[in-house]
């Protein structure tokens, strides 16, 4: 259950990756893909059933538990593939170009690469065939992992009655994966959801099973070490071990942005490597008393909690500072994968569009119904409709799927904030109350800027493989795509990572962690402005909070930098310093001057 490889793919949308496994699984690459979309998941099931000769059976949106059901076939759908792919693979033959040889190649330098490069020196027939059949064994597939986003677990309505809690989309999704064959992990993220947490306790494959073997694995993704500490005592009090905290960045990444009170990524990381005995060791008393409670066998001593980093790395400098400085396990790798045709499922006319991306054209926008900063291609189809729409009088989407129907305001029946009828009822309810003509206009243009990323972010996908032509996809870049701006092979961007070559094209491209603080700055400088209308008013103690935060991390990573080399320690510094001006010139409510921070 262990990638050969020390990066993972992260989710990228509903779509970007939902088939990804298909492709990239059997060279030892884990990644994630989303289990939001069980409509989408039905189209793809239904596609590689006829692609594989596979027999398809539709479930219906009708069927009882239809989304649970969807998506379980769905998996073991892709775990059958995948299981006859790496049979393949590892039968072929250790020659240029064959699926075995590629996967040996593609490693990075750790000792299973050695074995193979000591193989192919190796003279004597009978002892490179010995050698051969070794690395046969030891060319195992990588994690197909499933994400939910734990706070998306809207009640499901039926004939106007709403459902058991059970039937909620987080917890179907849940037990969708809970029942399929896969080895795997299940990321949550998007914060806690007690009882969908609750509910995996229900599934045995969650438990040691009587080799003490996990055959499903928990991994949170979090913001800050606190995060981490909370969620993870829920769990471990219920019997369900974390085996891996996978820390993103608050607002460089991509998709959904959760900003912490100007918490930064290196601080963070900090707080991790210090505290991470402590972490384990709690837990695991936790857990360890919960099995003994339930009448199961308790591991003696803790299984490993890895600690794994995402979000805006993009050279192998960056990576391999996190192994270095933090003793992380791992490192994510999403957004510049958008442009790696063999992974992403990008259509042809949106992998040109990020091409040609700047910092104008990638915003971190309020077009999610979430409420939630989202990273959007401003340039995309989804959002050239959704400004069609406005300019034409119809603003809003006919909500096919409704997954994010949770608003009751004008309607009995839960309906999405970026639906024709909630945008039609709120934008009329606005002009009776009597607004300013500049505050009408303001909150209006809150109302009109929520996107139906729902369906959209499966567009890409449905219109390469000509599912649906005429989808108009959303794209979920991060910050980081400005950097990348020609496409790349698999072999290459797996060697950008490595270091063994460079693909960013992007010469004045700042460190992640600098882009990261200007982000945050940015986010400060906005939220003294009056911030989003989503957003209820700071007070001025948020604020300093805030900004002392801001001012620690600068500290912080001033002493950090001593590490570096001349030319990048010289280049980081003015930069921060750079910051810090930033941070000086922000008028704060009832605070002193930064001055000498």
């Amino acid at each position: 259950m262990r990638s050969a490889h020390t990066f993972h793919i992260p989710v990228m949308g509903t779509g970007f990756t939902i088939d990804t496994p298909l492709r990239l699984t059997k060279y030892g690459i884990s990644l994630v893909i989303s289990l939001g979309d069980d409509v989408l998941i039905e189209q793809m099931r239904r596609f590689h059933c006829e692609r594989t000769g596979e027999p398809y059976e539709e479930i219906s949106n009708d069927d009882e538990d239809a989304r649970a059901r969807r998506i379980t076939a769905y998996l073991n759908l892709i775990d059958r593939l995948v299981h006859r792919q790496v049979e393949t693979l590892q039968a072929s033959p250790f020659e240029p170009g064959s699926e075995i040889t590629r996967y040996y190649e593609l490693l990075p330098e750790t000792p299973l690469k050695d074995a193979y490069r000591d193989m192919l020196a190796t003279g004597e027939a009978q002892e490179k065939t010995r050698k051969q059949n070794k690395l046969r064994q030891l060319a195992v597939p990588g994690s197909i992992d499933v994400n939910i986003m734990a706070k998306v677990d809207r009640d499901v309505f039926r004939d106007g009655k709403k459902l058991p809690p059970r039937f909620g989309i987080a917890m179907a999704a849940l037990r969708g994966y809970a029942n399929s064959t896969l080895r795997s992990s299940i990321v949550f993220s998007a914060g806690m959801n007690a009882r969908l947490y609750g509910y995996a306790a229900e599934f045995e494959d969650f438990f040691p099973n009587e080799e003490r073997e996990l055959q499903k694995r928990i991994v949170l993704k979090v913001s800050d070490y606190r995060s981490a500490l909370i969620q993870g005592k829920f769990l471990a009090k219920r019997g369900l071990w974390i085996s891996e905290f996978r820390i993103e960045s608050g607002l460089n990444c991509g998709g959904h942005a959760f900003a912490t009170k100007g918490h930064l990524m290196g601080p963070i990381l900090e707080e991790f490597k210090q505290n991470r005995q402590e972490l384990a060791d709690t837990l695991h008393a936790l857990y360890a008393k919960a099995l003994a409670d339930a009448g199961r066998g308790a591991p003696p001593t803790p299984y490993q909690a890895r600690i794994s980093v995402q979000g805006g790395i993009g050279t192998a400098a960056e990576n391999d500072l996190l192994f270095d400085s933090y003793d992380i396990d791992g490192t994510g790798w999403a957004t510049p994968f958008l442009l790696v045709r063999e992974v992403a499922n990008v259509d042809d006319e949106h992998i040109k569009r990020l091409l040609a991306a700047t910092d104008r054209e990638v915003c971190l926008s309020d077009c999610s119904p979430l409420g939630v900063p989202f990273w959007s291609l401003l340039t995309s189809a989804s959002e050239q409709v959704r400004r069609q729409r406005i300019r034409e009088g119809n603003p809003g989407s006919p909500c096919p799927k409704g997954y994010l129907s949770v608003n009751t305001e004008f309607t009995t029946a839960p309906v999405c904030t970026a639906s024709q009828v909630y945008q039609s009822h709120k934008l009329e309810h606005l002009s009776l109350e009597g607004h300013s003509k500049e505050q009408l206009a303001v909150a209006q243009e809150a109302v009109l800027a929520k996107a139906c990323i729902c369906n959209d972010l499966a567009g890409g996908v449905v219109r390469r493989y000509g599912i649906d032509p005429e989808a108009t996809p959303s794209v979920c870049c991060g910050p980081n795509i400005v950097n990348f701006s020609k496409t790349a092979s698999l072999e290459e961007m797996v060697g950008h990572i490595y270091g063994r070559l460079s693909l960013l094209t992007n010469p004045d491209r700042p460190h992640m962690f600098i882009t990261e603080l200007r982000l945050y700055v940015k986010h400060l400088r906005e939220q003294l402005r009056g911030g989003s209308q989503a957003q209820p008013p700071r007070p001025p103690k948020y604020f300093r909070e805030f900004r002392d935060n801001l001012l620690d991390g600068i500290r912080y990573y001033h002493r950090l930098a001593e590490g570096f080399v001349h030319e990048q320690k010289g280049n980081f510094v003015n930069q921060l310093n750079a910051m810090l001006a930033e941070l000086e010139a922000l008028k704060l409510v009832a605070t002193a001057s930064l001055s000498g921070a």
